[in-house]
């Protein structure tokens, strides 16, 4: 092949000079919050320029176009992984249509820097859409958002109904029949869709994720999270753990 010698030499340089690529873990982490419309989470992601982004190889000889290149490549990404999550493949192209346009237009890195929260938060915001777009009363739609929000915090009827301005019993009845779901049972789902994803693409155990997730005990979380799953935290951490791509959805029943 006209390019193995040339390849082989560039892999030995950037070995010799220490070249060190993005560190895989941070980078699952940013798409999966992405694909589960994680807002506040894909901020702090943000909070680096992605010009000051460490680890970005070296795709082109001029500094501007080679993060053009690689914020083209983020976009890709985003659309492919919200895609996965469910997002219309429409919306997505179009979405990422916008913005790699958007790219080409930057003159600066300045530009770029701005340009990618936007990009990553306008996907987390449709993906954060699609949990309540089948939910017709805008009280509940409003209920889903602050759970979704709190999910690092126990979540009461009594929180849900100051936060609704609605009677705890018929904000219980309405929850249940906008969503299926009884307003535990929905918050429940909430907090093991995110424990797989910590499962996955983190190196927290068991232990911390209950935590994090403020489940009454360890226990209570290995108990219902096999009661979902059909596996303990740890099976399941073993045989998903790293080994999906990007944003891919995991069908563990």
């Amino acid at each position: 092949m006209p390019y193995d010698h040339e390849l082989v030499y560039k892999e030995y340089i950037e070995r010799e000079n220490g070249i060190l690529r993005a560190p895989y873990q941070p980078e699952l982490e940013f798409y999966a919050a992405i694909r589960s419309g994680d807002i506040d989470r894909v901020r702090e992601f943000c909070e680096i320029p992605f010009s000051g982004k460490s680890g970005l190889g070296k795709l082109s000889g001029d500094d501007l176009r080679n993060l053009k290149y690689h914020l083209v490549i983020t976009a890709a990404l985003v659309a492919r992984t919200c895609i996965d999550g469910g997002l219309d493949h429409a919306d997505a192209f179009a979405l990422s249509d916008f913005y790699i346009q958007k790219i080409d237009l930057c003159r600066s890195a300045e530009e770029i820097d701005a340009l990618h929260p936007a990009l990553s938060l306008a996907y987390a915001k449709k993906m954060r859409q699609l949990r309540t777009e089948k939910i017709h009363s805008a009280h509940i739609a409003d209920c889903a958002a602050y759970i979704y929000d709190h999910l690092h915090t126990r979540i009461t009827v009594k929180d849900l109904s100051a936060h609704s301005g609605l009677h705890p019993n018929y904000l219980s009845r309405l929850f249940k029949l906008q969503t299926g779901l009884t307003i535990s049972a929905y918050i429940r789902k909430q907090k093991l869709e995110t424990a797989r994803n910590m499962l996955m693409y983190s190196d927290y155990g068991s232990a911390m994720i209950a935590s994090i997730l403020a489940f009454p005990s360890q226990s209570y979380f290995s108990e219902i999270f096999r009661k979902e799953t059909g596996m303990t935290p740890g099976v399941f951490r073993a045989r998903f753990f790293r080994k999906t791509e990007i944003g891919l959805p995991i069908d563990v029943k």
